[in-house]
């Protein structure tokens, strides 16, 4: 018990030792609440007050679940394998595969991840004739999933305008798509699960009294729906249920715009009487002056449980800012900011360029490029995201439920086989008028057309009897060659690394029928004998008929099945890996949960970092200001910010102002650099720098400011573009365009939390800075 306990601070103790009652713990940025929540696992574990299989644990990512498990198999000799911790879709599926029949699903129910479900969306705009110019694809995808995530069917909906209500129709008819052809899209598994549990007492409450503890990670990214389905689960409102152990950051809440919830948390403390709320303010991460920046800035938010960072390690070095004439100027600067860190012994790995918009990585990739520095783009194409992965385990997706239409259109024609769009129109035609899946419609056809597509399913088919009893990884090896996937991709010009991914895949499936506990011999498929016994009732204590729960996934699940789950779940997770020796680039919403030695935050100007429509959004500039409270707590040892006077972005040249954000900072907790061409931005701000127009002016060619400015004087008005000025009303700004000859003039100026203004030169009173 002492080993188990000892090394942790007062507040990681008092949060782990906490009795079994509903608490929500603050965990700051690098506060240890992984830890905490294991640490807590293995106590309730430890002391008999619950077994390992009267816990669930929610997470967000599929890495932060592994990373539990294998803590927790340190700390305990117990078999985690059964444990349900995961991520809110795994366990809604893990639910699902073991309720199939209550839940209206196939056993082999498919799930569709993004980029599956929005061909299905296409499909079905082009089968009911549907312009998809007026009602795209993507803006149904979006529409359906947050009407999934607020809980709501089709006939749910609201639908006052007439193009809500035709997004209605479209939902029903997708959903209809959807169960037709056994498959469930991400969104969906929650929802399902829900509904499932909402509507069958008996089911719920034998969750209830078996889950005695829940705990969930991140809880400030959870949406309405995941709270509702927690509500659910502990009992909310009910005489029985479990005790409810949130642990979460509403500082680091920056996923409103995927559904995000933050006022869960408060809703939480009031619907669950929370008595014990305990902040973990120690910091294991960050020196000194990048906390109280940190600090500082997050404490302009008004709707916050509150919360103040602090660390044993020391003040440490100030955070660096400098201000760039140019995007191209700050490119450079952060190239010879890294090579001095990496001079001084940082690794490439532990060096991260941050940025809001993802545009902005194009000029800072291109100067790493030229100056020979590797760098990857973080958050690129996961493994189970590639284009010839997916088509192989599309073809595994037949193997298993041949109904999966979008399967089946991936590859009827990939490797080439001479079916064209006509022989899927007709086959769509026939599928249609006699409601069933495009493979089962394959007879129908005639003539040339059911030739080439019954030489397909005699493809698919035969493929089925050769593996029915091979192991998985030795069915994905013959499926690869069978479906003529790896000659196709040896026989590309540039199809070398595409054939050594679809050979990862073999691998993929001996690592996970490994770590699934399956066997390695164990057959890809379930015959008839062992799905009946993987589907065999059992009768739990409150005499409920259940499938064995208690049993590890693989029970209710044939070894194909799993793995095609966890192929989709893997290529929808949250968030990616961080891998190779190289500087890593990546948006700001990418960093959240990484930490780094060494951190650039780049682009700091007003309408870029705040967003822009960061004003025109109900506390669209809190959420900034926490996304930018993100960037900074990423930072170990060092800590850069940037921003630039111009600004090439998305085809136009920006005339900035520095953001707003600098104005939150700790005086003494900043380091100005002074660029050699610049003084200051505002007279009256000692902390900032900026143009000083008689040095534009004598900078020579080089400057491209200095020249765009002078071609461009004002038209006789006397101001020029690039100009600092202050308004009565307003505020200081910037002069981005003038338009109008002398008289006439009118300028149009960046007013930065005033927004964008334009004003007659001759009527406005205007007050020239740093002349």
């Amino acid at each position: 018990m002492q080993n188990l306990l000892q090394n942790l601070n007062p507040e990681q103790l008092a949060a782990v030792t906490l009795p079994p009652q509903s608490a929500l713990i603050l965990a700051g940025a690098g506060s240890g609440k992984t830890r905490v929540l294991t640490t807590r696992i293995a106590w309730l574990i430890q002391t008999g007050q619950v077994s390992p299989a009267g816990i669930m644990a929610v997470t967000f990512t599929n890495k932060a679940a592994k990373e539990m498990l294998t803590r927790l198999s340190a700390m305990l000799p117990v078999n985690t394998r059964g444990m349900w911790i995961g991520t809110f879709h795994g366990l809604c599926n893990r639910l699902l595969r073991t309720h199939y029949r209550d839940a209206a699903l196939p056993q082999a129910f498919q799930i569709l991840d993004t980029q599956d479900q929005l061909s299905m969306i296409k499909r079905l705009l082009k089968a009911n004739n549907v312009d998809d110019e007026k009602y795209p694809a993507k803006d149904l995808l979006y529409f359906i999933n947050n009407a999934k995530d607020q809980g709501l069917r089709a006939h749910d909906v609201e639908a006052y305008e007439p193009i809500t209500r035709k997004f209605a129709e479209l939902y029903e008819l997708y959903d209809q798509q959807c169960q037709r052809e056994g498959v469930v899209d991400f969104a969906e598994l929650l929802l399902r699960t829900y509904e499932l549990l909402s509507r069958n007492q008996p089911l719920r409450h034998h969750y209830q009294m078996r889950f005695k503890h829940i705990l969930v990670d991140e809880f400030q990214d959870t949406n309405d729906l995941q709270y509702k389905l927690l509500k659910l689960l502990a009992g909310y409102g009910e005489a029985q249920g479990g005790a409810l152990f949130a642990v979460g950051d509403d500082d680091q809440s920056i996923y409103a715009f995927r559904g995000a919830n933050v006022g869960n948390m408060s809703a939480f403390e009031r619907d669950f009487h929370v008595k014990n709320l305990i902040k973990l303010e120690q910091n294991y991460r960050s020196h000194g002056h990048i906390l109280d920046s940190a600090n500082y800035l997050i404490s302009y938010n008004a709707k916050r449980l509150g919360k103040n960072l602090r660390t044993d390690q020391g003040q440490g070095e100030q955070v660096r800012v400098y201000e760039a004439s140019s995007d191209l100027e700050e490119a450079q600067w952060i190239i010879e900011e890294a090579k001095n860190l990496m001079a001084d012994g940082i690794p490439r790995s532990e060096i991260a360029i941050l940025y809001r918009s993802n545009a902005q990585s194009r000029v800072i990739e291109h100067a790493l490029f030229a100056a020979g520095l590797p760098y990857t783009v973080y958050g690129g194409l996961r493994y189970f995201q590639r284009a010839e992965v997916k088509h192989a385990i599309a073809y595994l997706q037949l193997m298993d439920n041949p109904h999966n239409d979008s399967a089946f259109l991936r590859v009827v024609n990939f490797p080439t086989r001479g079916i064209g769009a006509r022989t899927i129109e007709m086959l769509q035609g026939a599928a249609e008028q006699y409601g069933i899946s495009l493979y089962a419609s394959v007879p129908y056809m005639t003539g040339k057309a059911g030739s080439s597509l019954g030489a397909f399913v005699k493809l698919v088919e035969g493929a089925r009897f050769e593996t029915q009893q091979l192991p998985l990884p030795e069915m994905v090896r013959v499926v690869l060659e069978r479906s003529g996937l790896l000659t196709h991709y040896a026989n590309e010009k540039e199809g070398a690394d595409r054939v050594e991914n679809l050979e990862q895949l073999v691998d993929a499936a001996a690592q996970f029928v490994q770590e699934e506990g399956f066997g390695q011999q164990a057959p890809a498929h379930l015959g008839p004998q062992a799905q009946a016994q993987a589907g065999e009732l059992v009768v739990s204590e409150d005499g409920v008929e259940i499938l064995d729960a208690d049993a590890p996934l693989p029970a209710v699940m044939s070894p194909l099945s799993a793995f095609l789950s966890h192929a989709s779940l893997e290529a929808g997770d949250a968030q990616a890996q961080v891998g190779q020796d190289a500087l890593q680039l990546m948006t700001v919403h990418s960093a959240k949960g990484l930490e780094f030695d060494a951190v650039f935050i780049t682009g700091l100007e007003e309408g870029l970092f705040p967003h822009e429509s960061s004003s025109r959004e109900a506390d669209g500039v809190d959420e900034e200001r926490r996304l930018m409270y993100v960037a900074i707590t990423r930072a170990r040892r060092r800590l850069y910010m940037s921003f630039t006077q111009q600004r090439m972005l998305h085809g136009q040249t920006r005339f900035n102002m520095k953001s707003r954000f600098f104005d939150e900072l700790p005086d003494e907790s900043l380091k100005w650099l002074s660029p050699r061409v610049q003084g200051h931005w505002f007279a009256n701000n000692k902390k900032t720098t900026a143009w000083d127009d008689a040095q534009f002016r004598n900078a020579g060619t080089d400057n491209k400011i200095a020249q765009q400015i002078t071609q461009k004087s004002g038209n006789g008005s006397g101001w020029r573009i690039g100009e600092s000025v202050s308004h009565a009303k307003f505020g200081e700004g910037v002069i981005v365009n003038i338009e109008g000859g002398a008289g006439a003039a009118r300028a149009q100026i960046n007013f930065g939390s005033a927004g964008m203004k334009v004003l007659d030169l001759s009527v406005a009173k205007l007050e020239r800075l740093s002349r």
